[in-house]
């Protein structure tokens, strides 16, 4: 198994053009995540299926977020994505969250070539008003099974504070 640490950098975040592993697809309740140290996804935990990913769910290298874990991204496509794959992505927002008092926000990207819609989605108001809804609840109640009122999404914002957030990941992991 490749490192993707080693092999990927975050990508053109200026431009707004990163890079993008996939550890979730679309519809899955499978918790998979990257291990850093063995170099390769693992199963973390089977989640109830009614939590099932409502968009594909990864990670942007050489990036820590404030959980002490890769900076978590939500890639938005029609179909779901294979775990292990990567992608140029175009960064369009951030959903800002916390996870057990810890910062663990989740930056909003869609694939940066997407010919079936045209490129349509560039920002935050180009989504589905709908999907919008339903990350939010998915993100404030996956937990509530087992860890009721742990989760809490603070917003959505646009794609400069998406890039703010992905510096500020660089850094940490860079002083790591």
């Amino acid at each position: 198994m490749v490192d993707f640490n080693k092999v990927l950098d975050a990508g053109d975040v200026d431009g707004g053009e990163i890079n993008v592993v996939v550890e979730i697809p679309t519809g899955s309740n499978h918790k998979i995540e990257w291990n850093r140290k063995l170099a390769c996804f693992e199963l973390d935990r089977v989640e109830p299926i009614a939590f099932a990913k409502p968009c594909n769910y990864g990670f942007i290298p050489q990036t820590l977020d404030e959980d002490g874990d890769e900076l978590d991204a939500l890639i938005i496509t029609e179909q779901p994505l294979t775990t292990g794959i990567f992608l140029k992505a175009k960064v369009i927002g951030v959903m800002k969250f916390v996870d057990d008092g810890e910062v663990d926000d989740k930056i909003i990207v869609v694939p940066a070539d997407d010919r079936n819609n045209g490129n349509a989605y560039n920002t935050l108001e180009d989504l589905p008003k709908q999907l919008i809804k339903q990350l939010e609840f998915h993100f404030s109640h996956y937990k509530d099974l087992k860890k009721a009122g742990t989760t809490k999404v603070e917003g959505f914002f646009d794609a400069k504070e998406a890039k703010k957030v992905i510096k500020e990941s660089q850094v940490r992991w860079t002083q790591k």
